[in-house]
């Protein structure tokens, strides 16, 4: 009696687990529905939270069948079309359901992106493109607040799809179209997305001038989530850097490592912008700091880039291209040789910078011989430039072939703690305003469609009944208004 008793109950709690991603695909439903009455986003960013954890459980069948169920209540051509493409690609072939409301485009693209993350999950790229193709027509014909954050998800997977076939540049028509009249519409969120999309789409097939000329013409939204920015701000940075804007592209870099979160899921985004901000310092005549390399999710993708420090601190020029041999591999991975190979005359800079405070009077010929420099015309033409752009105070002896060092002012007479004064106040003044920016509340236009905040205030309460009753197990201690990642 008791084993009977015991597989009943295991055999009910497999059964609830079956049948919770249908009941949590229709209370996300029901938070699309309450979102487009009401004009309010957060029903929208909470629907699309849950479509994250569902996409581990749900199966093909089961957004098959709520698909069918709101294929038969479409009320639009392209929203049915949508539908059934969905169907269609999925290779299912439900039985007939009852209607199950109005189909708005909100729960067209909602049930689309989450066949297409059924069908990104299963390989079947071809399928999934053909998909998102027919979601984008969607967004196009409903251009509204409450489709923003679904919108901008649909563009992220469409370009997804195309990177993965190797075929981005197939999907860049479509985007520019879609940024075009995401501008136009006010759609803030779709915007920043397809602004990141297409600077990731040029700088993945090295169109710098391309990236630099959208970048110039278009202003990324202020407001725009966090996560878009931090990638906005990295690709900015990676674009300046290879046009030798290195100062912007300094500030960029800094500002993406502060606007992403620092936790185990953006490791991956922390190590590829340090990978370049550690060579952008460098070619800024900066040593990074030692503390850097030392973080435990930056030890080891950064060892390459540590003994690259190492070598162009010393001013070793043998130790630099040895170590530029070694990984050149990883560096061309990275996309950063480019860069890395400018550090050559960096490296020459910090040897002969080291070679003048050692030495108050050295010969060329010695000079050549420590910087493994192949004549002494060569270093001639080196100490020359050198002095001239200011990395040492210096003076050429021609006659004796000599290098006569002038004698060490104190810095504190010299200019450069105003200048270091002056960056840090510059930056603490654009922490202050970001922090003050980040405070404000958005703007109540969109309420204007409400009565009176009574009537708002019951719609809450009607929600909290309905969720109730239907016996909700979300999240009690998450704030409904938090918008979604």
């Amino acid at each position: 009696m008791l084993k009977y008793s015991i597989r009943k109950r295991q055999f009910r709690i497999l059964t609830c687990k079956l049948a919770f991603p249908a009941v949590d695909l229709t209370r996300s439903i029901k938070f699309l529905q309450r979102g487009i009455a009401a004009a309010e986003t957060h029903y929208i960013y909470r629907a699309l939270r849950t479509a994250f954890s569902l996409r581990k459980r749900l199966q093909p069948d089961v957004i098959a069948e709520v698909i069918a169920a709101y294929n038969a209540s479409a009320n639009s051509q392209s929203v049915a079309a949508c539908l059934k493409s969905a169907l269609a690609q999925l290779q299912q072939n439900p039985a007939e359901h009852p209607a199950a409301g109005v189909c708005e485009p909100e729960v067209c693209l909602f049930l689309g992106l989450l066949a297409m993350l059924c069908l990104l999950d299963n390989k079947q790229l071809e399928r999934g493109a053909e998909l998102a193709d027919v979601l984008v027509g969607v967004v196009s014909s409903a251009q509204r607040r409450t489709v923003d954050p679904i919108a901008s998800r649909v563009f992220f997977y469409y370009s997804r799809f195309f990177e993965i076939a190797d075929r981005l540049s197939d999907a860049r028509p479509a985007l520019l179209s879609a940024l075009q009249a995401a501008t136009l519409a006010g759609m803030k969120e779709t915007k920043a997305m397809l602004l990141t999309l297409l600077l990731r789409n040029y700088l993945h097939y090295k169109l710098y001038d391309q990236a630099e000329r959208l970048t110039a013409k278009s202003s990324f939204p202020a407001d725009a989530p966090n996560n878009l920015l931090a990638r906005y701000l990295y690709y900015m940075g990676h674009i300046e850097a290879v046009q030798l804007n290195y100062s912007q592209a300094q500030t960029h870099l800094l500002e993406a490592t502060r606007k992403a979160p620092s936790n185990a899921a953006t490791a991956g985004f922390q190590q590829t912008v340090h990978k370049i901000y550690v060579i952008v310092e460098l070619l800024m005549g900066n040593i990074p700091d030692r503390s850097l390399f030392r973080v435990p999710t930056l030890k080891k993708p950064l060892q390459p880039y540590l003994e690259l420090t190492q070598a162009v601190r010393v001013g070793d020029l043998n130790k630099f291209q040895e170590v530029v041999g070694k990984y050149q591999d990883r560096f061309l991975q990275d996309n950063v040789l480019v860069l890395i190979q400018r550090l050559r005359h960096n490296v020459i800079k910090a040897g002969i910078r080291s070679i003048s405070i050692a030495y108050s009077r050295i010969s060329l010929r010695d000079i050549c011989l420590k910087l493994h420099l192949d004549s002494e015309e060569d270093a001639e033409y080196i100490v020359a430039k050198a002095i001239r752009d200011g990395v040492i105070d210096a003076t050429i002896d021609h006659e004796k072939g000599s290098v006569q060092s002038a004698e060490v002012h104190n810095v504190y007479e010299t200019s450069d703690p105003q200048y270091a004064f002056d960056k840090r106040i510059a930056f603490c003044l654009s922490l202050y305003n970001d922090s003050v920016k980040s405070m404000r509340y958005p703007g109540s236009d969109h309420r204007k469609e409400l009565a009176s905040a009574i009537e708002a205030i019951k719609r809450e309460r009607e929600l909290a009944q309905e969720l109730e009753n239907d016996d909700y197990d979300g999240d009690s201690d998450e704030d409904v208004m938090d918008e979604g990642p």
